[in-house]
């Protein structure tokens, strides 16, 4: 396991080379790390099926690729001899991450829950801060419409978690970003 680990980290890392609006490689691992944490308190989580999944959850994103079908994780985990089954279970668990795409939506799998908990987690708090604004500048939008994406989105995580270990971790980072908010709301008046 630790060798396609390895792997996996090596090929985000070419395919987010040139992305730096939030959706990056250091996006992914963080993903990753958050994942592992989560998995920790879930005993009944496929571990390899987690760690792939939060690490290639991003190489298909509508937002970032156009691919069909989660073709540059198929293409990865075929050149690995993974077993058709579990790619297309990794390939389950990654379609259930986005927000957009999954609002509201609990994925069926206990490594579903962990890997969305563990992308969205990447969303709020003081990293979330960092990521919104940065994405905010990527796409030229201004400070309003950047600060306008706190209460679209990522105020409503906290109570999308679906793990207990996610659901701690999101109410510290929630925190943050309500002290943030208020701080910054003072400043711009």
């Amino acid at each position: 396991m630790e060798e396609i680990i390895h792997s996996a980290i090596d090929y985000i890392k070419d395919v987010f080379s040139n992305n730096f609006g939030g959706h990056d490689v250091e996006h992914s691992i963080r993903v990753y790390h958050n994942a592992l944490q989560i998995a920790n308190t879930e005993p009944t989580c496929n571990l390899f099926i987690v760690s792939l999944a939060a690490l290639l959850h991003d190489v298909d994103d509508h937002k970032l690729f156009n691919t069909v079908n989660n073709a540059n994780a198929r293409s990865f985990l075929h050149k690995h001899q993974i077993d058709e089954d579990v790619i297309n279970i990794i390939c389950e668990v990654i379609n259930g991450v986005s927000f957009s795409k999954n609002r509201g939506k609990r994925p069926s799998s206990i490594e579903g829950m962990i890997v969305q908990d563990a992308d969205r987690l990447d969303a709020i708090g003081a990293i979330g801060i960092a990521r919104t604004f940065a994405f905010g500048g990527e796409h030229k939008r201004k400070l309003t419409d950047t600060i306008q994406h706190f209460y679209d989105k990522l105020l409503l995580l906290k109570d999308e978690m679906n793990t207990s270990e996610g659901k701690k971790i999101a109410e510290y980072r929630h925190q943050i970003m309500v002290e943030y908010l208020k701080e910054l709301k003072k400043e711009m008046q």
